[in-house]
């Protein structure tokens, strides 16, 4: 009985040169669905699973941030980062060409072009978090610290405080 052989994302393939140890998660989906939805579907706590954002600054100068999917980026504070005056979210009709990945499928490692990554300080209370894998339907579990060297981003204090 052979093995089905999985098809690797740009990210996959990025994490396997630098030989970063990951997990996947597979699930059908043929379209778009939010992250608590994935995360509901998995059976991944919500906190341990980041989105991947993408903004744009007046001066069409893109930065991409990682936070926890229960939680809102803080553009304020994503600007103060990104040492920008202002930023605002991606048109999600610009996200294919700028990033090379869908809605939904959208990650920091292996974009078309190396941009600017942040990722939300609350990711170092994990040994693990989930992000996308690079595509609709697939989820890659990693350490934060694995996820900031591949993706030669920071940590930082991005989203919205708590009340």
């Amino acid at each position: 009985m052979s093995k089905q052989k999985e098809t690797k994302t740009n990210a996959m393939r990025i994490l396997d040169r630098m030989k970063i140890p990951y997990k996947t998660y597979s699930y059908e989906c043929d379209s778009f669905i939010d992250a608590q939805q994935t995360a509901a579907l998995l059976g991944i706590p919500h906190e341990k699973m980041f989105k991947t954002l993408v903004t744009v600054s007046p001066a069409n100068g893109y930065f991409v941030f990682a936070i926890p999917i229960d939680r809102e980026l803080d553009l304020k504070k994503a600007a103060h980062e990104a040492a920008q005056k202002s930023l605002s979210m991606i048109h999600v009709k610009d996200l294919l060409s700028v990033t090379g990945y869908v809605r939904g499928g959208c990650t920091a490692v292996g974009m078309k072009k190396q941009y600017p990554v942040f990722i939300d300080q609350s990711a170092l209370s994990h040994d693990q978090i989930v992000v996308s894998g690079g595509r609709i339907g697939l989820q890659i579990e990693l350490s934060p610290q694995d996820l900031s060297k591949a993706a030669a981003a920071v940590f930082a204090d991005v989203v919205h405080t708590v009340p």
